[in-house]
């Protein structure tokens, strides 16, 4: 068995369909496995918090890969705003459109969209658990507010589907702010197109994830601001692993998550204080909280979008 040999894998990585994350993490975790997991960390709150606790009674890390939270230019915004350089969170918008599900391809031997449209395989959500559910995470991680109650309508378009492609959610945060998310998977004309707006008392933040090199910055009553990638005007937490002007994406948000995830387990495992700093990647908590907005938003949409608490 891999965790009795003295020399055992430092962490595992659990990338298989939603329906296998809670038992493979309990598992390795039980064997002493740190764990990075692809989102959602489960289905059920309940089995989230289990393995947390189970987590922390091991003394184990866990990540959940909400990967955009790994741009450079994220982690800028995040610490403009706890700077409180745009002063008190008003509203957020944030949006995630796709258009590959416009058909019903799932019968076309797609298998990517066979598994996430099965609600055996995906869960009780499918466009707002895969991608309305890293609006949830990147706002949450930007502006470090939890949400109070939310009021969702989701979207079945095609009658031979039993999950949603489309939703509508409207949003209260514990600091009295408001939001919108929509996020589709049958908006024509659009790709991947993960975008948030928030607004403060002083001041405002943009970022689209298909130009992810640039972050919109407005302040009142100044000009706008285009603050580009790797720059010595940024902060230190805004680091980048490749020069300016060169197309940093996808791959490296990915990389960057997981080099903050190796670093902190280096320092366990040399027996060093860990800082708050230090867990700079998406953890077991954020795997909780989407959980919980993916069922409340099933929630609410099932009983005619009405308000719900988290």
């Amino acid at each position: 068995m891999e965790g009795k040999r003295e020399d055992k894998l430092d962490f595992v990585s659990i990338v298989a369909q939603n329906n296998f994350h809670y038992e493979c993490a309990k598992a390795f975790l039980k064997q002493g496995f740190n764990v990075v997991c692809e989102k959602p960390l489960t289905f059920e709150v309940a089995q989230a918090v289990e393995l947390k606790k189970l987590a922390e009674d091991k003394k184990l890390l866990f990540c959940v890969m909400y990967s955009y939270s790994g741009y450079p230019l994220i982690k800028q915004a995040r610490k403009l705003v706890s700077e409180g350089m745009i002063g008190d969170i008003l509203m957020v918008m944030g949006e995630y459109p796709q258009d590959w599900l416009i058909t019903e391809i799932e019968k076309e031997d797609q298998k990517q969209a066979a598994w996430r449209t099965d609600p055996k395989q995906a869960g009780v959500s499918n466009c707002t658990g895969d991608i309305g559910s890293h609006i949830e995470h990147m706002v949450s991680y930007i502006i470090g507010l939890k949400i109070h109650s939310l009021c969702a309508k989701l979207d079945i378009i095609d009658e031979g589907r039993k999950l949603d492609t489309n939703s509508s959610i409207m949003l209260k945060y514990s600091n009295g702010a408001t939001g919108v998310y929509w996020s589709s998977q049958i908006a024509i004309g659009n790709d991947n197109g993960l975008k948030v707006r928030i607004y403060g008392t002083k001041g405002a933040i943009e970022w689209s994830q298909e130009e992810p090199n640039v972050l919109k910055v407005t302040y009142a009553g100044e000009p706008v601001q285009l603050l580009s990638r790797s720059h010595s005007y940024l902060y230190s937490e805004a680091g980048s692993r490749i020069p300016s002007g060169h197309t940093e994406g996808y791959y490296e948000a990915f990389a960057n998550i997981y080099s903050k995830f190796a670093d902190a387990l280096l320092m366990k495992k040399e027996g060093l204080e860990l800082l708050e700093s230090d867990f700079d990647f998406p953890d077991v908590n954020a795997g909780i909280e989407g959980v919980k907005f993916v069922n409340s938003a099933v929630k609410s949409s099932e009983a005619g979008a009405v308000w719900v608490k988290l």
